[in-house]
């Protein structure tokens, strides 16, 4: 079985397929995210059964960065809810996989998320359920750090504490970039660990491409708070033209630039067929 590492490998290729096949996607965002989703869905962390998406003792992954919805589809794809195949389809006419993610369509996807903002107030809402019914499953959150810009996701801030939501984890893919610039340059948001703090949360800061500390950080709980990882990570993470450059947020390689994504992703000219 692939390790972990290797995986986030293995997912970062299929994210570039998936763009190839759709003429076109969120690459940055799916890069910096796939340590995470590798980790959390490869090395023990959350509880599924990909042949039973509804099984009612999982865990939940609400991916509120939609927009990085590849990295996702690759996971899923991977970890066996659909056949990797169906992924040649995405942003195709009649596809049930679009630029972002949608529930009750795609086998995983707990929600449909893409309008920044609201996947951290859907996750609550589970967690907040499973609560009062006295349940195991926890609920874990990605968001974008541009996200952390839309005031809903400071309503939710502040919410899940006093619901003492402990069963929450909430993950933020801290790349510094967003659609234009530099997260800093739109809005301020340091001293980002400081601000969940000072709502009642569980904070740990990690590098969010060293799958150990990923891991630990996302099984780690705290007695009655809902616990922020801020996971720092680079937009464009793996292929080396794209690390830390704001115009990759939506664009794709050149003929220039291709060789080059292709021999750092590992990959071959079969695969693109």
């Amino acid at each position: 079985m692939a390790s972990v590492e290797e995986m986030a490998k293995e997912i970062r290729k299929l994210i570039y397929r998936i763009a190839h096949y759709a003429g076109g996607g969120h690459m940055g965002a799916a890069f910096s995210a796939a340590d995470i989703i590798s980790v959390l869905y490869f090395d023990h962390v959350l509880r599924y059964d990909s042949q039973n998406p509804e099984w009612s003792d999982r865990d939940y992954f609400i991916l509120s960065k939609g927009h990085a919805s590849y990295a996702l589809y690759a996971a899923l794809a991977k970890a066996g809810f659909f056949p990797e195949d169906e992924l040649r389809s995405v942003g195709q006419p009649g596809s049930r996989f679009g630029g972002h993610p949608k529930i009750h369509e795609i086998p995983g996807v707990e929600a449909s998320t893409g309008a920044l903002g609201h996947g951290l107030s859907f996750g609550i809402g589970i967690s907040y359920a499973n609560k009062v019914d006295q349940k195991s499953n926890h609920t874990y959150v990605m968001l974008g750090d541009g996200e952390c810009q839309e005031g809903s996701i400071w309503e939710g801030a502040l919410s899940a504490p006093t619901l003492e939501l402990d069963n929450l984890t909430v993950v933020v893919d801290h790349n510094k970039l967003q659609g234009m610039d530099n997260v800093e340059n739109i809005v301020h948001l340091k001293p980002f660990g400081d601000k969940w703090r000072s709502f009642g949360w569980n904070v740990i800061e990690i590098d969010g491409h060293n799958c150990q500390e990923i891991r630990e950080a996302l099984l780690a709980r705290a007695e009655k708070k809902p616990t922020l990882v801020i996971s720092n990570t680079v937009k464009g993470k793996g292929v080396s033209f794209m690390e830390g450059v704001p115009i990759w947020h939506y664009r794709m390689p050149n003929e220039q630039e291709l060789p080059i994504l292709m021999k750092e992703l590992d990959l071959k000219e079969e695969d693109l067929i």
